[in-house]
């Protein structure tokens, strides 16, 4: 059985995929296949915001009876994100390479330490407190 650890943690390497694929055709000026890749990454990256946040999260509070805690930081920070992919559409749009690559930059960093957090902290403790793990995976939606 897969874990719900391994499960997230494979939805974010799908998300760094396609996140670098865009980041190297903005560099190469390929805008086409900019768009492409970086549309892929911002479904990828909603579905699995959208996992966590009405799947993952609510069946961990419901449990531990923690809504202030690890999730609601999560929460924010998924709003981070959201708000910098809003300013990397805008600028693959206007394709102005510059400003993508540093917002990129940026962007890439507080995914890093976002999903590490998740990765070691909260995922592994949403395996320890939820008993039916293959329950809560099946109804989550892959990549």
């Amino acid at each position: 059985m897969t874990s719900i650890a391994e499960y997230m943690t494979t939805q974010h390497r799908c998300c760094d995929d396609s996140f670098v694929a865009a980041e190297s055709a903005v560099s190469d000026k390929n805008w086409d296949e900019a768009r492409s890749q970086w549309q892929t990454f911002c479904n990828d990256l909603e579905s699995h915001l959208q996992n966590e946040e009405q799947q993952l999260f609510p069946a961990f509070e419901q449990i531990t009876g923690n809504s202030a805690g690890p999730t609601a930081v999560m929460r924010m920070e998924h709003e981070q994100m959201r708000a910098m992919v809003s300013d990397m559409n805008d600028a693959l749009e206007q394709q102005n390479g510059e400003t993508y690559l540093g917002l990129s930059e940026t962007l890439m960093i507080l995914m890093q330490q976002h999903n590490m957090k998740e990765e070691q902290i909260l995922y592994p403790m949403t395996d320890r407190v939820i008993a039916d793990s293959a329950g809560l995976i099946e109804g989550l939606t892959d990549l």
